[in-house]
């Protein structure tokens, strides 16, 4: 049967929306990119804030529209959405053929009339690039876990996919090895939290241990990318660990959300505002090359402009190379929605603004240090035309951070290797020209 599939949210929910893809080809279906060619529209949805909940939802009204024509004959909604708010949605979508929620894949499955073989993954299947939910084979998502024993106050997570479930270590390495011979270079760690990995299953945090096993297992030009790390359990000892591994990058995301320990406090995470600045310091001065990202919360409830003023003087002292910044929104369920002291949305909004601003600053700094230095680039994009190429860096996580444009780059291909020296600098990205490195010149 031909399926239109359509994968939203986040990075982890596209390794879901692979594994789905891989689980209905094997099972005789097809995957189409055109509602024209498809009998069945399926989507895997998200539902972490509100703005998703409403994009998810039009997409489902649009899909609708398409079976009202006679476009399509069956929808099919899966995901984080289902799982949220499955009740209401049956009410308000009486067309959609079946419900399934985060992980259901067997049930979807036997709905259509195949059988289940095992999670499979797309690539090894042989299907086109262009239908998998991430188009770039040369780097993909690694996903430790799922669910998350944390409860932050104002996180819908638990309540979507409940508590932390680890896969084990062998089998993350073998799925890691598989990615890697279908021509992977670049494997990025996700979770809700890579520093709690394992704990279910091993009875303590265990992502040393994964890390060295995947040390051990893959080739040692492989990138390791480390995504969101709780700031609590990282450690000097733990950077230094990084330090020593012959494939993981030097560069964490940090997810700290504030630095005001009340704020922390009513976010229910540790106020621990001296440990997050002494461990983004320790990082610095270990290696001033080191790449910092993390994410920061504006408008929590209770946050007052002195509040909001020490996240602005923890970016200026902490020069860190990459911030992602979101407005709080109040989510249904969440203890923080019904916290007093809701701060206006245009106040959020203007904090949000001058965060970005201060941070621009900063980033644009942290980019410069960088110009004469020569980088390896992994190729994601080349334009034959203006003769230039797109890749990343090891600073550069896809999609969140920014990229370096390799001037006279025409002749590469994407997925490949190339170093680059670095010629200018802007607010987000780089600028490099390919050549032979000059004698000194550290390739980082």
């Amino acid at each position: 049967m031909n399926i239109l599939f359509i994968s939203m949210g986040c990075a982890k929910n596209s390794v879901d929306s692979e594994r789905l893809i891989g689980l209905l080809a094997a099972a005789g279906h097809k995957i189409v990119g055109d509602a024209v060619d498809a009998r069945v529209g399926l989507i895997n949805t998200c539902a972490f804030i509100q703005e998703a909940v409403k994009e998810n939802v039009d997409a489902i009204l649009d899909l609708e529209l398409l079976k009202e024509r006679g476009q399509l004959e069956k929808i099919i909604v899966a995901g984080c959405l289902v799982n949220r708010y499955e009740a209401e949605l049956r009410k308000e979508l009486p067309s959609v053929d079946l419900w399934a929620g985060a992980e259901e894949w067997d049930k979807i499955v036997d709905f259509l009339g195949g059988e289940s073989t095992g999670a499979t993954s797309c690539l090894s299947l042989g299907l086109p690039r262009g239908l998998l939910p991430e188009n770039r084979p040369w780097s993909r998502y690694l996903k430790v876990g799922e669910g998350c024993d944390t409860f932050c106050s104002y996180c819908t997570i638990p309540l979507i996919r409940g508590r932390l479930r680890s896969v084990p270590i062998p089998r993350l390495v073998n799925e890691a090895r598989e990615l890697c011979a279908s021509g992977a270079r670049e494997l990025c760690l996700v979770g809700q939290d890579l520093t709690a990995y394992g704990r279910d299953i091993y009875g303590e945090p265990a992502v040393d241990k994964l890390l060295r096993a995947l040390d051990e297992a893959l080739p040692p030009e492989t990138w390791v990318r480390l995504l969101y790390l709780h700031p609590d359990r990282v450690t000097p000892d733990f950077l230094d660990f990084l330090s020593r591994t012959k494939t993981v990058l030097p560069y964490l995301d940090i997810p700290i959300q504030h630095i005001d320990d009340g704020i922390l406090a009513a976010m229910n995470r540790a106020p621990a505002s001296a440990h997050i600045k002494d461990i983004f310091a320790y990082a610095r001065r270990r290696d001033l090359f080191f790449t910092l990202r993390t994410t920061i919360m504006v408008g929590f409830p209770g946050e007052t402009e002195e509040r909001f003023e020490r996240v602005l003087e923890f970016l200026e002292e902490a020069e860190l190379d990459r911030v992602g910044a979101f407005v709080y929104s109040p989510e249904e369920g969440t203890k923080a929605a019904l916290l007093p002291n809701q701060v206006p949305d245009r106040v959020k909004e203007e904090r949000y603004n001058r965060l970005m601003e201060v941070q621009s600053h900063i980033s644009r700094g942290r980019n410069a240090l960088f110009v004469d230095r020569t980088l390896r680039v992994l190729v994601e994009e080349v334009d034959r035309e203006n003769d230039v190429a797109w890749g990343r860096s090891y600073r550069d996580a896809p999609e969140v951070d920014g990229m370096v444009c390799v001037e006279a780059g025409g002749a590469l291909v994407p997925g490949a290797w190339v170093d680059a020296t670095i010629v200018d600098a802007v607010e987000h990205d780089l600028f490099a020209r390919v050549e032979a490195p000059k004698l000194g010149a550290p390739v980082i």
